[in-house]
């Protein structure tokens, strides 16, 4: 099982990178919370060398790797997989829908309203994701939100969202209503903000 990964950074987009090791390129499926962190880093001049915690998933049929900037981040997709109804998949597009630390207070407040506005969540998913994880993630709770910079179009932002399930028209009026209100936001501050924005309505 690979459990981590470091290298360099070849492609990367916001559901998936392709990281070099030693010769061989690997694709690491992501959630959008940590491609915020890979812009950021690449944003701050750290290199195209990037280090991903890595969950190994394996079936009868594929073999697909999911990276995580945080420990807490892959902690959180395994847990999440852990309940009935989620898979992978959808463990991801939860994580991409709703970042950490929000969907960290979902889980511990019970709310479980507040979760089934993630595309992919319906209601039944909901109320199992907070009976079955609701005591269980206090111990992720401890760290602080996760930071994001680069700067992208809000078209990129928009295209982001559709990915994740949501309607291009509320994508476009969410992406219209941040952008309003901070003209300057990097792409990362900008999706963060139009997700909390569909999140509530």
């Amino acid at each position: 099982m690979i459990g981590h990964l470091r290298g360099r950074l070849v492609v990367r987009s916001p559901e998936r990178l392709l990281v070099e090791c030693g010769g061989v390129g690997y694709e690491v499926l992501v959630s959008l919370s940590t491609f915020y962190e890979v812009e950021r880093a690449l944003a701050a001049g750290e290199g195209g060398e990037i280090a991903l915690h890595v969950h190994t998933h394996v079936r009868e049929d594929a073999l697909a790797l999911f990276g995580f900037w945080s420990e807490r981040e892959k902690l959180l997709f395994e847990r999440l997989i852990a309940v009935s109804g989620i898979g992978p998949k959808l463990a991801r597009v939860i994580l991409s829908g709703m970042p950490p630390e929000d969907l960290l207070a979902a889980l511990a407040g019970r709310d479980a309203t507040r979760l089934a506005t993630i595309p992919g969540v319906g209601k039944k998913t909901a109320e199992r994701m907070v009976l079955e994880l609701a005591d269980k993630v206090a111990d992720l709770a401890g760290e602080g939100p996760a930071h994001a910079a680069a700067s992208q179009g809000g078209d990129d932002v928009v295209s982001a969202l559709v990915n994740l399930g949501y309607k291009a028209k509320l994508a476009e009026h969410a992406v219209a209503q941040a952008r309003r209100e901070t003209p300057d936001a990097e792409f990362a501050a900008l999706l963060r903000d139009s997700l909390k924005r569909l999140s509530r309505a």
